[in-house]
């Protein structure tokens, strides 16, 4: 899969799992996790994206996992995602 094709399936798996349940978002936000590690040698702008697409993810996995409020940090990870989504094509 390529970074672009991985970049769209996270962003719809995403935005799929903002309208579940936190029980049934976690799952598929705890595997998406794998998918953001990519190649290496890639240009320093898309590892800093791909990184900041980890780093959004995780923020909302780890709101959901402790029971706390996530409705803010969706859009952050949808744009981060969006973002990188923008750089690989």
């Amino acid at each position: 899969m390529t970074d672009s094709e991985t970049a769209a399936t996270i962003l719809e798996a995403l935005k799929t799992a903002e309208r579940e349940p936190p029980p049934a978002a976690l799952p598929i936000l705890n595997g998406l996790v794998g998918l953001v590690q990519g190649d290496p040698g890639q240009p320093l702008e898309v590892e800093e994206a791909r990184s900041a697409v980890f780093m959004a993810i995780c923020e909302v996995a780890k709101a959901l996992h402790r029971g706390q409020p996530a409705g803010h940090l969706w859009a952050p990870a949808i744009a981060a995602t969006q973002k990188w989504k923008g750089l690989v094509r």
